[in-house]
């Protein structure tokens, strides 16, 4: 599927930025992406580390390590991780327009329990899980207890 950006077409993104695309190696040995964790900020660690800790439990996410004012989630540390933090600056956290943190999960079935499953815990909907668009896309919105968005999602095939 082609789109039109300024007036140049492109049938992907990385077109335009093939560093987003592609993984980098160093040396011969180590694979690195672009993403290496995302946080969001929270007012109450402890309430927020029980909703993650719960939520990321439904698709086999477990917590990775707990300091200080910051808790990350993931497959291994040597991976992407997914952290929550009281705000460094001493304020209060808040959720940024426009920001969201999207999870790419197994199936659809994931997507579908994961969304419940934040409803359940006190999240609030932002979109149902059902199909977007028409290129093969799969995913739901939700915010959690700090107003934070999140997307849970099976990429286009």
């Amino acid at each position: 599927m082609a789109c039109t950006l300024a007036g140049l077409k492109l049938s992907k993104i990385w077109d335009l930025h093939p560093q987003i695309h592609q993984a980098r190696t160093l040396g011969d040995e180590k694979t690195i992406s672009l993403i290496g964790y995302t946080t969001l900020g929270t007012n109450d660690l402890a309430r927020g580390t029980g909703f993650y800790d719960d939520l990321l439990a439904t698709i086999g996410i477990e917590r990775l390590w707990a300091h200080g004012n910051m808790v990350a989630w993931g497959t291994s540390r040597s991976d992407p991780a997914f952290c929550i933090a009281k705000p460094f600056d001493g304020e209060l956290a808040s959720a940024g327009n426009g920001t969201m943190i999207a999870l790419r999960v197994q199936d659809r079935a994931s997507v579908d329990r994961l969304h419940s499953r934040a409803l359940e815990l006190g999240g609030s909907d932002e979109g149902k899980p059902g199909p977007r668009g028409d290129h093969g896309f799969y995913g739901a919105y939700f915010k959690d207890l700090d107003g934070n968005k999140l997307n849970a999602y099976v990429p286009a095939s």
